[in-house]
C-alpha cells in the first residue's frame, strides 16, 4: 500500500505521492514483439526495473505461458490478463470435427465453426452435410463434441 502526504491549505486539498511510493520493482517484459493469436512461452520474457505504476496488473512470464496473444504485443511490453486469453482450440469459419456422442456410440461428421473457443467453452458450429446449426464443447484442437439426448 503506498503512503501519501495530506495537505490542506485554506479550502483547497491536495493528495500528493509519498517519495517511497514510486518504487521500481522487477517486470517480465516481452523480449520480441507478439502478433495476434500467437503462444506465449516463458523464453519470450527477461526483466526489466519499472515504476510501480507501470507494473500494475502485470503477469508473470510464468502465468503468461501457455496463453494466447489477444492483440499485437510490441517488443518491450507488459503483459497484462487483458492482453491474454486462454489457446483458442477452435476459431470461427475453420473446419473442425463434430463428434455426436452417448455412452459409447459415437458418431463423427465434418462442420465449422461459427465461433472461436478454448477447451471446454461452448461454441457453435454447422455441421456441412447437413446444413444443421449445433452447440457443442470444444474437447481438443479442432473437435467439438456434442452430448446426444
Amino acid at each position: 500500500m503506498s503512503r501519501a502526504l495530506l495537505l490542506a491549505t485554506g479550502l483547497a486539498l491536495a493528495l500528493l505521492p509519498h517519495p517511497a511510493a514510486a518504487q521500481d520493482g522487477e517486470v517480465a517484459v516481452l523480449d520480441r514483439a507478439v502478433l495476434r493469436g500467437e503462444l506465449l512461452a516463458a523464453g519470450d520474457f527477461s526483466f526489466e526495473s519499472l515504476p510501480a505504476a507501470a507494473a500494475r496488473g502485470a503477469l508473470g512470464a510464468d502465468e503468461a505461458a501457455g496463453m494466447e496473444a489477444r492483440r499485437n504485443l510490441r517488443e518491450g511490453a507488459v503483459v497484462r490478463r487483458s492482453d491474454v486469453q486462454p489457446p483458442q482450440l477452435v476459431r470461427r469459419g475453420e473446419p473442425v470435427t463434430i463428434r455426436v456422442v452417448r455412452g459409447a456410440m459415437v458418431i463423427a461428421t465434418s462442420g465449422r465453426a461459427l465461433s472461436n473457443g478454448g477447451e471446454g467453452d461452448l461454441v457453435r458450429v454447422v455441421a456441412t452435410s447437413t446444413n444443421r446449426t449445433l452447440d457443442g464443447i470444444v474437447d481438443g484442437s479442432g473437435s467439438v463434441r456434442i452430448a446426444a439426448p
